[in-house]
């Protein structure tokens, strides 16, 4: 069993207990669930790009990266650089996160728009993603059927939220739907952990059309920015790079200004 496979394994059983604790007709009492969502502004402008800076604490491929560090605080850093967006893994298990992140950086910050990054196999999450205060939530094809992306990317988009599917390889691809908006290449293999950036340079000349593309995961070099942003991508998203360093907010901003010149 890889640890994409024990992942899913641990969030069906996780799922299964959240659903008895918290019902849909108490999610639907949530302060946040059904709100209007915020979107990324800068995409109404031809060519430009943005950063999705990403609150993480740790992961297993590079285990403990910033175990103290403040998610209210890191996303208002995140914010003030000029980010587009801002990532927050709500998964507690295998990358440290909880739900109270997002939840505390949605209450601090109403107008950011919040990428709710989790393992979604169960349209129950999504109605969950509402009442914490998302404004988009991420898809991964490595975990779901042709089938099961357009079931859940039809139910986000009953709800207002945003999706971002993220995909590997030209068969994940395939399993886009029309209804999705952001279509993410992640660098990293889920399966294996091996990083190649040439993945996001390989995948863009087959995204469908009108959709935004993404580049996810081992992008920390300033060259390798501008050539993706050269390609075509228009939104970074971006963790390690950021989390890893003393202060999220100026090495984000430092990104940011590369994709302005």
């Amino acid at each position: 069993m890889n640890i994409l496979d024990a992942i899913a394994e641990h969030k069906r059983v996780e799922i299964l207990k959240r659903k008895r604790d918290y019902p849909l007709s108490r999610l639907e009492t949530f302060p946040s669930y059904g709100r209007k969502t915020n979107r990324i502004p800068m995409l109404d402008e031809d060519g430009r790009a943005g950063i999705i800076a990403e609150f993480k604490r740790r992961s297993p491929s590079a285990g403990l990266i910033s175990g103290t560090a403040d998610p209210v605080s890191v996303a208002g850093g995140y914010r003030d650089a000029g980010a587009a967006a801002v990532s927050i893994l709500t998964d507690r298990k295998f990358f440290g996160g909880s739900f109270r992140d997002l939840q505390g950086v949605r209450q601090a910050y109403p107008d950011l728009v919040l990428l709710r990054k989790d393992f979604i196999i169960d349209p129950y999450q999504l109605h969950e993603s509402s009442a914490l205060g998302a404004d988009m939530v991420l898809l991964i094809a490595a975990l779901l059927d042709g089938g099961q992306v357009a079931e859940l990317a039809t139910e986000a988009r009953k709800l207002g939220l945003h999706v971002l599917l993220e995909v590997h390889d030209r068969e994940e691809l395939d399993r886009y739907q029309a209804s999705i908006g952001f279509v993410g290449v992640n660098n990293r293999d889920l399966r294996t952990f091996k990083v190649d950036p040439g993945k996001s340079m390989e995948l863009i000349r087959h995204m469908p059309e009108g959709v935004t593309a993404v580049s996810e995961s081992g992008i920390s070099r300033i060259r390798d920015i501008r050539m993706l942003r050269d390609a075509g991508f228009r939104l970074f998203l971006v963790g390690q790079a950021l989390m890893g360093t003393g202060d999220p907010g100026a090495a984000c901003r430092e990104l940011v200004r590369v994709l302005e010149e």
